[in-house]
């Protein structure tokens, strides 16, 4: 089939490789424009956009897709058989939905409608979900509110993060969207009952609220690592936490965010956190022996 292919980050790339794979021709790829990075402002390429580039694909980067008449004429003598979006970070207009003959897919990490929205992935692992997934999504003019082509469904463990879940549904995507070409399903409706919103996440989410039970907490924590990673504040400093282990689940013998003894047991609104790995200011992620013996940490002290 004639493509062109739409995303930016990590999570797309195993899609566009299984579509180049399977022998469908990639007119153009998509992908957000590089923007100044790191402290020597270097331009940052999206992972989507150097692994097109590694297969001579060529790359656009336009701003905005709305109103765009360079680029809606561009795909409109493309001929194409199907857009497919995973993760790109742009919506697409009413008159490019329309364009290709069997209209435009997308890689939606999570089993809908629940989790519709940018964060699918956190947000299902935030909530303490069981279950997430893949659906091929039929693309309207919603916020993930399409028609499901094909779906497919993975535990979620209680070892998962944000980063270990989103590497298996990136897989599991490449593989259901080249089956979902293959197989050309009948779309199925989905149901609003259920429909669940998962929103943009900042860097302030990742603050660490210890009125909230310990099995709450365990779950923010794997839901915003890597991103937006989680912290709390100790005498004014800000202290990262990488990792934490569930140490009793229905205790309330403190004050929430005390810490409780020598190994970083800390009271929660219900239950008890051990930190495991934790990052002070200035300095790498390290494990809990390794940060205290050089930050003084006492008993009795809180956490905010």
């Amino acid at each position: 089939m004639r493509l062109v292919f739409m995303g930016s980050p990590d999570f797309a790339v195993p899609a566009l490789k299984a579509l180049i794979d399977a022998g469908h021709e990639i007119i153009a790829v998509y992908s957000q424009p590089p923007r100044p990075a790191g402290r020597g402002k270097a331009l940052h390429y999206q992972p989507v956009h150097l692994a097109a580039e590694s297969y001579n694909i060529d790359v656009r980067t336009p701003l905005k897709l709305k109103g765009n008449k360079e680029e809606i004429e561009f795909l409109k003598d493309s001929k194409l058989d199907a857009i497919i979006v995973a993760a790109y970070g742009l919506i697409l207009p009413k008159d490019i939905l329309s364009l290709p003959q069997k209209g435009c897919l997308n890689i939606h990490a999570s089993l809908l409608p629940r989790w519709r929205g940018a964060s699918p992935i956190q947000s299902s692992i935030r909530a303490g979900d069981k279950k997430t997934g893949i659906c091929i999504m039929q693309m309207d003019e919603g916020l993930d509110t399409g028609d499901i082509l094909l779906k497919a469904e993975t535990d979620i463990t209680t070892a998962d993060t944000a980063s270990t879940l989103h590497d298996r549904l990136s897989a599991l995507g490449a593989e259901l969207i080249v089956k979902s070409l293959i197989e050309q399903p009948h779309p199925i409706a989905q149901a609003e009952n259920g429909a669940t919103y998962a929103p943009r996440l900042q860097r302030e989410d990742g603050r660490i609220d210890w009125s909230c039970t310990a099995q709450e907490i365990d779950c923010q924590i794997r839901a915003f690592t890597p991103w937006p990673g989680n912290f709390t504040t100790l005498n004014g400093q800000t202290i990262r936490i990488g990792s934490v282990e569930i140490i009793e689940l229905n205790q309330k013998i403190a004050p929430p965010g005390t810490i409780l003894d020598d190994a970083l047991t800390i009271a929660c609104g219900q239950g008890l956190l051990r930190l495991t790995t934790l990052q002070k200011p200035g300095r790498a992620m390290m494990d809990a022996d390794a940060f205290l013996r050089g930050f003084m940490v006492a008993k009795g002290a809180c956490f905010e």
